[in-house]
Protein backbone atom coordinates (compact mmCIF):
# COMPACT_ATOMS: atom_id res chain seq x y z
CA UNK A 1 0.00 0.00 0.00
CA UNK A 2 3.18 2.26 0.85
CA UNK A 3 4.48 1.72 -2.38
CA UNK A 4 1.63 2.77 -4.54
CA UNK A 5 1.00 5.81 -1.91
CA UNK A 6 4.66 6.91 -3.01
CA UNK A 7 3.99 6.37 -6.70
CA UNK A 8 1.07 8.82 -6.19
CA UNK A 9 3.46 11.24 -4.63
CA UNK A 10 6.07 11.38 -7.23
CA UNK A 11 3.53 11.22 -9.82
CA UNK A 12 1.60 14.01 -8.38
CA UNK A 13 5.58 16.04 -8.15
CA UNK A 14 6.44 15.08 -11.49
CA UNK A 15 2.76 16.88 -12.28
CA UNK A 16 3.98 20.09 -10.70
CA UNK A 17 7.03 20.47 -12.59
CA UNK A 18 4.86 20.69 -16.04
CA UNK A 19 3.94 24.24 -14.71
CA UNK A 20 7.37 25.41 -14.56
CA UNK A 21 8.79 22.52 -17.40
CA UNK A 22 7.90 19.95 -19.95
CA UNK A 23 11.22 18.48 -21.70
CA UNK A 24 11.34 15.09 -23.27
CA UNK A 25 12.65 13.85 -20.28
CA UNK A 26 9.99 14.82 -17.92
CA UNK A 27 7.30 13.07 -20.33
CA UNK A 28 9.33 9.94 -20.44
CA UNK A 29 9.78 10.11 -16.81
CA UNK A 30 5.84 10.27 -16.56
CA UNK A 31 5.18 8.04 -19.22
CA UNK A 32 7.05 5.28 -17.33
CA UNK A 33 4.77 6.20 -13.47
CA UNK A 34 1.53 6.34 -16.04
CA UNK A 35 2.73 2.48 -16.85
CA UNK A 36 3.10 1.06 -13.30
CA UNK A 37 -0.01 2.42 -11.49
CA UNK A 38 -3.16 1.81 -12.28
CA UNK A 39 -5.73 4.20 -14.20
CA UNK A 40 -8.03 4.10 -10.74
CA UNK A 41 -4.94 5.78 -9.13
CA UNK A 42 -3.92 8.03 -11.68
CA UNK A 43 -7.52 9.67 -11.55
CA UNK A 44 -7.47 9.90 -7.93
CA UNK A 45 -4.12 11.80 -8.35
CA UNK A 46 -4.99 14.22 -11.23
CA UNK A 47 -8.21 14.97 -8.77
CA UNK A 48 -6.29 15.36 -5.89
CA UNK A 49 -4.25 18.00 -7.87
CA UNK A 50 -6.91 19.94 -9.15
CA UNK A 51 -8.83 20.07 -5.68
CA UNK A 52 -6.30 20.91 -3.17
CA UNK A 53 -3.14 21.67 -5.23
CA UNK A 54 -4.89 24.23 -7.45
CA UNK A 55 -3.08 22.75 -10.80
CA UNK A 56 -5.42 23.80 -13.71
CA UNK A 57 -6.67 21.45 -15.90
CA UNK A 58 -4.53 22.10 -18.93
CA UNK A 59 -1.50 20.83 -16.98
CA UNK A 60 -3.44 17.60 -15.91
CA UNK A 61 -4.56 17.60 -19.38
CA UNK A 62 -1.28 17.27 -20.53
CA UNK A 63 -0.26 13.92 -18.35
CA UNK A 64 -3.93 12.59 -19.04
CA UNK A 65 -2.82 13.07 -23.17
CA UNK A 66 0.39 11.08 -21.97
CA UNK A 67 -1.92 8.33 -20.30
CA UNK A 68 -3.70 8.13 -23.74
CA UNK A 69 -0.17 7.71 -25.70
CA UNK A 70 0.99 5.27 -23.14
CA UNK A 71 -2.17 2.87 -23.86
CA UNK A 72 -2.28 3.17 -27.23
CA UNK A 73 1.26 2.09 -28.23
CA UNK A 74 0.29 -0.70 -25.86
CA UNK A 75 -2.70 -1.84 -27.90
CA UNK A 76 -1.24 -2.42 -31.18
CA UNK A 77 -0.24 -5.75 -30.45
CA UNK A 78 1.07 -8.82 -31.86
CA UNK A 79 1.21 -9.30 -35.40
CA UNK A 80 -2.66 -11.24 -36.18
CA UNK A 81 -1.86 -12.64 -39.32
CA UNK A 82 -5.40 -13.35 -40.75
CA UNK A 83 -7.19 -13.17 -44.25
CA UNK A 84 -9.42 -10.17 -43.81
CA UNK A 85 -12.29 -12.44 -44.01
CA UNK A 86 -11.81 -14.11 -40.96
CA UNK A 87 -13.41 -12.76 -37.44
CA UNK A 88 -10.38 -11.85 -35.26
CA UNK A 89 -9.43 -9.44 -38.52
CA UNK A 90 -12.93 -7.80 -37.90
CA UNK A 91 -12.01 -7.41 -34.44
CA UNK A 92 -8.78 -5.92 -34.71
CA UNK A 93 -10.59 -3.60 -37.17
CA UNK A 94 -13.83 -2.48 -35.11
CA UNK A 95 -10.86 -2.11 -32.20
CA UNK A 96 -9.30 0.73 -34.11
CA UNK A 97 -12.54 2.47 -34.41
CA UNK A 98 -13.99 2.11 -31.06
CA UNK A 99 -10.04 3.56 -29.95
CA UNK A 100 -10.88 6.30 -32.47
CA UNK A 101 -13.78 7.24 -30.85
CA UNK A 102 -13.06 7.20 -26.71
CA UNK A 103 -10.05 9.33 -27.65
CA UNK A 104 -11.63 11.75 -29.66
CA UNK A 105 -15.10 12.04 -26.77
CA UNK A 106 -12.15 11.96 -24.19
CA UNK A 107 -11.10 15.21 -26.20
CA UNK A 108 -14.21 16.31 -26.38
CA UNK A 109 -14.51 16.78 -22.81
CA UNK A 110 -11.11 17.98 -22.21
CA UNK A 111 -12.40 20.93 -24.34
CA UNK A 112 -16.08 21.54 -22.04
CA UNK A 113 -13.26 21.31 -19.20
CA UNK A 114 -11.69 24.27 -20.38
CA UNK A 115 -15.54 26.57 -20.88
CA UNK A 116 -16.27 28.12 -17.52
CA UNK A 117 -20.02 28.14 -18.02
CA UNK A 118 -22.81 26.26 -19.99
CA UNK A 119 -23.32 29.33 -22.45
CA UNK A 120 -19.52 28.61 -23.37
CA UNK A 121 -19.46 25.24 -23.31
CA UNK A 122 -22.86 24.40 -25.22
CA UNK A 123 -21.59 24.15 -29.19
CA UNK A 124 -19.32 21.54 -27.38
CA UNK A 125 -21.83 19.87 -24.85
CA UNK A 126 -24.35 19.12 -28.23
CA UNK A 127 -21.72 16.84 -29.47
CA UNK A 128 -21.65 14.61 -26.68
CA UNK A 129 -25.03 12.87 -28.32
CA UNK A 130 -23.16 12.05 -31.54
CA UNK A 131 -20.68 9.84 -28.99
CA UNK A 132 -23.94 8.53 -27.32
CA UNK A 133 -24.83 6.94 -30.74
CA UNK A 134 -21.72 5.97 -31.65
CA UNK A 135 -21.31 4.12 -28.41
CA UNK A 136 -24.88 2.54 -28.62
CA UNK A 137 -22.96 1.06 -31.75
CA UNK A 138 -20.44 -0.74 -29.62
CA UNK A 139 -23.24 -3.38 -28.77
CA UNK A 140 -22.76 -5.19 -31.77
CA UNK A 141 -19.31 -5.70 -31.23
CA UNK A 142 -20.18 -7.02 -27.92
CA UNK A 143 -22.57 -9.14 -29.22
CA UNK A 144 -20.32 -10.57 -31.71
CA UNK A 145 -18.01 -11.56 -28.99
CA UNK A 146 -20.43 -12.80 -26.31
CA UNK A 147 -22.12 -14.78 -29.07
CA UNK A 148 -19.98 -15.57 -31.67
CA UNK A 149 -16.74 -15.73 -29.83
CA UNK A 150 -16.65 -16.95 -26.20
CA UNK A 151 -18.80 -19.91 -26.70
CA UNK A 152 -15.97 -21.61 -29.06
CA UNK A 153 -13.34 -20.19 -26.69
CA UNK A 154 -14.79 -21.75 -24.27
CA UNK A 155 -15.52 -25.24 -25.80
CA UNK A 156 -11.40 -25.36 -25.97
CA UNK A 157 -11.06 -25.06 -21.99
CA UNK A 158 -10.47 -22.03 -22.32
CA UNK A 159 -13.09 -20.02 -19.68
CA UNK A 160 -11.57 -17.28 -17.25
CA UNK A 161 -10.23 -14.67 -20.72
CA UNK A 162 -14.11 -14.79 -21.74
CA UNK A 163 -15.36 -13.79 -18.66
CA UNK A 164 -13.13 -11.22 -17.47
CA UNK A 165 -14.05 -9.51 -21.26
CA UNK A 166 -18.08 -9.89 -20.92
CA UNK A 167 -17.28 -8.30 -17.51
CA UNK A 168 -15.35 -5.21 -19.01
CA UNK A 169 -18.18 -4.89 -21.64
CA UNK A 170 -20.64 -4.84 -18.86
CA UNK A 171 -18.49 -2.16 -17.42
CA UNK A 172 -18.79 -0.09 -20.80
CA UNK A 173 -22.49 -0.44 -20.52
CA UNK A 174 -22.72 0.93 -17.13
CA UNK A 175 -20.53 3.79 -18.31
CA UNK A 176 -22.94 4.59 -21.36
CA UNK A 177 -25.94 4.73 -19.62
CA UNK A 178 -24.22 6.83 -16.83
CA UNK A 179 -23.19 9.52 -19.88
CA UNK A 180 -27.19 9.53 -21.20
CA UNK A 181 -28.38 9.93 -17.98
CA UNK A 182 -25.79 12.59 -17.29
CA UNK A 183 -27.09 14.42 -20.26
CA UNK A 184 -30.89 14.29 -20.12
CA UNK A 185 -30.06 15.33 -16.28
CA UNK A 186 -31.64 19.24 -16.12
CA UNK A 187 -30.64 20.21 -12.97
CA UNK A 188 -27.00 19.72 -13.01
CA UNK A 189 -24.75 22.73 -12.34
CA UNK A 190 -21.80 23.21 -14.92
CA UNK A 191 -18.96 22.53 -12.26
CA UNK A 192 -20.63 19.14 -11.51
CA UNK A 193 -21.13 18.23 -15.11
CA UNK A 194 -17.39 18.77 -15.98
CA UNK A 195 -16.41 16.67 -13.00
CA UNK A 196 -18.82 13.57 -14.07
CA UNK A 197 -18.05 14.27 -17.73
CA UNK A 198 -13.95 14.01 -16.92
CA UNK A 199 -14.76 11.24 -14.37
CA UNK A 200 -16.91 8.88 -17.65
CA UNK A 201 -14.91 9.81 -20.19
CA UNK A 202 -11.58 8.79 -18.10
CA UNK A 203 -12.62 5.54 -17.09
CA UNK A 204 -14.36 4.68 -21.12
CA UNK A 205 -10.33 5.59 -22.61
CA UNK A 206 -8.62 3.30 -19.47
CA UNK A 207 -11.41 0.40 -20.07
CA UNK A 208 -11.62 0.40 -23.96
CA UNK A 209 -7.54 0.66 -24.60
CA UNK A 210 -6.99 -2.05 -21.78
CA UNK A 211 -9.44 -3.87 -23.07
CA UNK A 212 -8.08 -4.11 -26.25
CA UNK A 213 -4.42 -4.80 -25.17
CA UNK A 214 -5.89 -7.37 -23.53
CA UNK A 215 -7.40 -9.09 -26.29
CA UNK A 216 -4.90 -8.08 -29.00
CA UNK A 217 -2.10 -9.94 -26.28
CA UNK A 218 -4.16 -12.74 -24.64
CA UNK A 219 -7.50 -13.92 -25.95
CA UNK A 220 -6.75 -13.33 -29.58
CA UNK A 221 -3.62 -15.29 -29.55
CA UNK A 222 -5.15 -18.05 -27.19
CA UNK A 223 -8.19 -18.15 -30.02
CA UNK A 224 -5.94 -18.59 -32.93
CA UNK A 225 -4.13 -21.53 -31.63
CA UNK A 226 -7.35 -23.59 -30.33
CA UNK A 227 -9.92 -22.80 -32.66
CA UNK A 228 -10.42 -24.57 -35.86
CA UNK A 229 -10.78 -23.58 -39.36
CA UNK A 230 -14.56 -24.81 -39.34
CA UNK A 231 -15.47 -23.42 -36.48
CA UNK A 232 -13.60 -19.79 -37.65
CA UNK A 233 -16.20 -20.57 -40.73
CA UNK A 234 -19.42 -20.98 -38.18
CA UNK A 235 -17.98 -17.28 -36.00
CA UNK A 236 -18.48 -15.82 -39.02
CA UNK A 237 -21.76 -16.86 -39.90
CA UNK A 238 -22.62 -15.77 -36.87
CA UNK A 239 -20.74 -12.69 -36.86
CA UNK A 240 -23.33 -11.72 -40.24
CA UNK A 241 -26.00 -12.58 -38.30
CA UNK A 242 -25.37 -10.21 -35.64
CA UNK A 243 -24.28 -7.30 -37.98
CA UNK A 244 -21.32 -4.92 -38.05
CA UNK A 245 -21.87 -1.25 -36.61
CA UNK A 246 -18.52 0.22 -38.13
CA UNK A 247 -16.70 -1.36 -41.24
CA UNK A 248 -17.80 -3.77 -43.75
CA UNK A 249 -15.76 -6.88 -43.42
CA UNK A 250 -14.55 -8.69 -47.08
CA UNK A 251 -16.74 -11.66 -47.65
CA UNK A 252 -15.88 -15.21 -46.46
CA UNK A 253 -14.57 -16.97 -49.45
CA UNK A 254 -16.85 -19.20 -51.86
CA UNK A 255 -15.99 -23.29 -50.91
CA UNK A 256 -15.48 -23.65 -54.89
CA UNK A 257 -12.64 -20.91 -54.89
CA UNK A 258 -10.34 -22.60 -52.44
CA UNK A 259 -10.98 -26.55 -53.69
CA UNK A 260 -9.13 -28.21 -56.27
CA UNK A 261 -8.18 -31.64 -57.02
CA UNK A 262 -5.54 -31.88 -54.71
CA UNK A 263 -8.17 -31.88 -52.15
CA UNK A 264 -10.14 -34.53 -52.79
CA UNK A 265 -9.18 -37.34 -50.58
CA UNK A 266 -10.71 -40.66 -49.09
CA UNK A 267 -11.78 -38.91 -46.51
CA UNK A 268 -13.74 -35.76 -47.43
CA UNK A 269 -15.51 -38.21 -49.62
CA UNK A 270 -16.46 -40.44 -47.41
CA UNK A 271 -17.53 -37.59 -45.22
CA UNK A 272 -19.89 -36.24 -48.31
CA UNK A 273 -21.36 -39.91 -48.82
CA UNK A 274 -22.28 -39.91 -45.11
CA UNK A 275 -24.02 -36.60 -44.73
CA UNK A 276 -25.98 -37.48 -48.20
CA UNK A 277 -26.97 -40.71 -46.55
CA UNK A 278 -28.01 -38.73 -43.40
CA UNK A 279 -30.29 -36.24 -45.27
CA UNK A 280 -31.81 -39.29 -47.32
CA UNK A 281 -33.13 -40.95 -44.02
CA UNK A 282 -36.55 -40.78 -42.91
CA UNK A 283 -37.33 -37.10 -41.27
CA UNK A 284 -40.51 -38.08 -39.44
CA UNK A 285 -40.43 -37.10 -35.79
CA UNK A 286 -43.30 -39.61 -34.01
CA UNK A 287 -45.06 -38.15 -30.55
CA UNK A 288 -47.94 -39.66 -28.73
CA UNK A 289 -50.27 -37.44 -30.29
CA UNK A 290 -49.11 -36.78 -33.82
CA UNK A 291 -46.53 -36.88 -36.20
CA UNK A 292 -44.46 -34.38 -38.02
CA UNK A 293 -41.40 -34.00 -40.43
CA UNK A 294 -38.52 -32.23 -38.82
CA UNK A 295 -39.12 -29.63 -41.50
CA UNK A 296 -42.34 -29.07 -39.91
CA UNK A 297 -41.33 -28.89 -36.66
CA UNK A 298 -38.70 -26.35 -36.93
CA UNK A 299 -40.74 -23.97 -38.13
CA UNK A 300 -43.42 -24.62 -36.00
CA UNK A 301 -40.96 -23.61 -33.03
CA UNK A 302 -39.84 -20.95 -35.23
CA UNK A 303 -43.04 -19.42 -35.66
CA UNK A 304 -44.11 -19.04 -31.93
CA UNK A 305 -44.87 -15.34 -31.17
CA UNK A 306 -42.04 -16.30 -28.18
CA UNK A 307 -38.19 -16.85 -27.98
CA UNK A 308 -37.54 -20.33 -26.56
CA UNK A 309 -34.24 -21.49 -24.99
CA UNK A 310 -33.85 -25.17 -23.74
CA UNK A 311 -30.63 -26.03 -21.69
CA UNK A 312 -30.53 -29.81 -20.77
CA UNK A 313 -30.10 -31.23 -16.77
CA UNK A 314 -26.12 -30.70 -17.07
CA UNK A 315 -26.77 -26.90 -17.92
CA UNK A 316 -25.73 -27.13 -21.26
CA UNK A 317 -27.19 -25.10 -23.92
CA UNK A 318 -28.81 -27.98 -26.30
CA UNK A 319 -31.73 -25.83 -28.64
CA UNK A 320 -33.13 -22.11 -29.16
CA UNK A 321 -35.55 -21.31 -31.63
CA UNK A 322 -34.67 -19.01 -34.57
CA UNK A 323 -37.47 -16.75 -34.51
CA UNK A 324 -37.61 -13.52 -36.97
CA UNK A 325 -37.03 -10.96 -34.57
CA UNK A 326 -35.38 -12.30 -31.38
CA UNK A 327 -35.46 -10.09 -28.14
CA UNK A 328 -31.72 -11.57 -27.17
CA UNK A 329 -29.32 -12.82 -29.31
CA UNK A 330 -28.40 -16.34 -29.72
CA UNK A 331 -25.73 -17.74 -31.81
CA UNK A 332 -25.62 -21.64 -32.58
CA UNK A 333 -22.37 -21.49 -31.30
CA UNK A 334 -23.75 -21.30 -27.97
CA UNK A 335 -24.35 -24.87 -28.19
CA UNK A 336 -22.93 -27.21 -26.07
CA UNK A 337 -21.82 -24.19 -24.21
CA UNK A 338 -22.33 -24.09 -20.06
CA UNK A 339 -25.80 -21.99 -19.87
CA UNK A 340 -23.71 -19.90 -16.76
CA UNK A 341 -20.80 -18.92 -18.94
CA UNK A 342 -24.21 -17.68 -21.71
CA UNK A 343 -24.91 -14.99 -18.68
CA UNK A 344 -22.53 -11.54 -17.12
CA UNK A 345 -20.92 -12.22 -14.06
CA UNK A 346 -23.29 -10.70 -11.65
CA UNK A 347 -26.28 -12.99 -12.83
CA UNK A 348 -24.44 -16.15 -12.72
CA UNK A 349 -25.66 -16.37 -8.54
CA UNK A 350 -29.67 -15.92 -9.80
CA UNK A 351 -28.84 -18.78 -12.77
CA UNK A 352 -27.77 -21.74 -10.69
CA UNK A 353 -30.46 -20.78 -8.04
CA UNK A 354 -33.43 -21.52 -10.14
CA UNK A 355 -31.56 -24.16 -11.72
CA UNK A 356 -30.71 -25.93 -8.45
CA UNK A 357 -34.40 -25.15 -7.09
CA UNK A 358 -35.47 -26.94 -10.47
CA UNK A 359 -33.42 -29.73 -9.87
CA UNK A 360 -34.27 -29.83 -6.19
CA UNK A 361 -38.25 -29.83 -6.94
CA UNK A 362 -38.73 -27.08 -4.86
CA UNK A 363 -40.13 -24.77 -7.63
CA UNK A 364 -40.93 -25.47 -10.97
CA UNK A 365 -41.20 -21.91 -12.52
CA UNK A 366 -39.31 -18.77 -12.17
CA UNK A 367 -40.68 -15.12 -13.76
CA UNK A 368 -38.99 -12.53 -15.00
CA UNK A 369 -40.08 -8.67 -16.53
CA UNK A 370 -37.81 -5.29 -17.37
CA UNK A 371 -38.74 -2.81 -19.86
CA UNK A 372 -36.06 -2.74 -22.66
CA UNK A 373 -37.01 0.49 -25.10
CA UNK A 374 -40.34 0.39 -26.11
CA UNK A 375 -40.71 -3.22 -25.56
CA UNK A 376 -41.76 -4.76 -22.42
CA UNK A 377 -40.05 -8.53 -21.68
CA UNK A 378 -41.37 -11.08 -19.74
CA UNK A 379 -39.18 -14.02 -19.09
CA UNK A 380 -40.14 -17.61 -17.97
CA UNK A 381 -38.49 -20.29 -16.66
CA UNK A 382 -39.64 -23.73 -16.60
CA UNK A 383 -38.36 -26.97 -15.06
CA UNK A 384 -39.06 -29.90 -17.94
CA UNK A 385 -39.44 -33.16 -16.26
CA UNK A 386 -40.85 -36.47 -17.82
CA UNK A 387 -43.69 -38.52 -16.84
CA UNK A 388 -41.72 -39.49 -13.72
CA UNK A 389 -41.00 -36.69 -12.59
CA UNK A 390 -37.55 -36.79 -13.26
CA UNK A 391 -35.90 -33.54 -14.29
CA UNK A 392 -34.79 -33.47 -17.85
CA UNK A 393 -33.96 -29.67 -17.74
CA UNK A 394 -34.99 -25.83 -18.07
CA UNK A 395 -36.93 -24.30 -20.75
CA UNK A 396 -36.91 -20.40 -21.34
CA UNK A 397 -39.58 -18.55 -23.09
CA UNK A 398 -39.19 -15.12 -23.95
CA UNK A 399 -41.77 -12.75 -24.93
CA UNK A 400 -42.68 -8.66 -25.64
CA UNK A 401 -45.72 -8.31 -23.66
CA UNK A 402 -46.15 -4.59 -24.40
CA UNK A 403 -48.86 -5.09 -27.65
CA UNK A 404 -51.06 -7.69 -25.55
CA UNK A 405 -51.09 -5.23 -22.39
CA UNK A 406 -52.50 -2.73 -24.90
CA UNK A 407 -55.64 -5.23 -25.71
CA UNK A 408 -59.02 -4.04 -24.42
CA UNK A 409 -62.72 -4.99 -25.10
CA UNK A 410 -63.28 -8.25 -27.47
CA UNK A 411 -63.05 -9.26 -30.83
CA UNK A 412 -64.73 -11.71 -33.00
CA UNK A 413 -64.26 -10.61 -36.54
CA UNK A 414 -61.61 -11.61 -39.41
CA UNK A 415 -60.74 -8.77 -41.97
CA UNK A 416 -58.71 -7.51 -44.43
CA UNK A 417 -57.22 -4.84 -42.05
CA UNK A 418 -56.10 -7.66 -39.43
Amino acid sequence: MSEVFNKREYLKNLIKRTKTEYSEKLKKEIQQILSEISPLEIAIVEQELMNEEGISVDEVRKVCNIHIDVLESKTKGPNLDVPKWHPIHILVKEHEYFQEKVVEFKKLVDQINQKDNFSEAMPLIIKIQEFIDEFENFELYFQKEENGLFPVIEKHGIEKPPMVMWKEHDVFRTLRKELKQLKENRQINFKELKEKLWNISTAMVDLILNHIYKEHFVLFPSALETITDEEWKTIREEFDKIGYCCYKPEEYPKENDNINNEDITIDKINSMIKKYLEKSSSDKIEFPSGVLTKKQLLWILNTLPVDITFVDKNDEVKYFSETKDRIFVRSRTIIGRKVQNCHPEKSIEIVNKILSDFKSGKRDKADFWLKLGEKYVYIQYFAVRDENGKYLGTLEVTQDIAPIQKITGEKRIYNDQD
